[in-house]
């Protein structure tokens, strides 16, 4: 069925690729910090542990909203291992860091998807794409708060 919600068909397939790119930083993301979640020892395991399952917990939110914004352009939303691992900015953590690196590397993740999400800012407000540019505003806000959250620990 054809789609007529005010953005051209080859708008709508641009921004979805773009939200593809947000949806697998995002699920990378999510996974990383869950494997972080189970896995932080130390001194700080209590305040990391809750924090980090804070995180992921509103990341699974996150990416069903992205994805479903995708499939509300009329794109297929990526969803296996093997597309995110092509889409996504953010690589995997083998083994298990120390805590003070684990929180590193999601200041890094955090850091990621703003950029990504910035990056497609422009395409969704030339677009008219309202709805997107709402979604790529609240993820850039949140991401970016939760990113000096995290590099506030490593202050001295």
């Amino acid at each position: 069925m054809k789609i007529d919600i005010g953005i051209k068909e080859q708008d709508r397939a641009e921004i979805a690729r773009g939200l593809s790119k947000l949806l697998a930083d995002t699920y990378t993301l999510y996974l990383k910090t869950h494997n972080f979640h189970w896995n932080v020892t130390g001194p700080m395991f209590q305040t990391l542990h809750l924090m980090f399952e804070t995180q992921y917990t509103e990341l699974a939110a996150a990416v069903d909203l992205i994805a479903e914004r995708i499939r509300a352009l009329g794109s297929p939303a990526p969803g296996t291992y093997e597309e995110f691992g092509k889409l996504s900015s953010i690589k995997e953590t083998l083994g298990v860091p120390k805590a003070e690196e684990m929180i590193r590397l999601l200041v890094e993740g955090q850091e990621a998807v703003v950029r990504t999400a910035r990056s497609m800012y422009p395409l969704a407000e030339k677009a008219g794409d309202e709805a997107t540019a709402d979604l790529l505003t609240q993820r850039i806000q949140l991401h970016e708060k939760t990113a000096w959250m995290l590099r506030s620990l490593l202050e001295a």
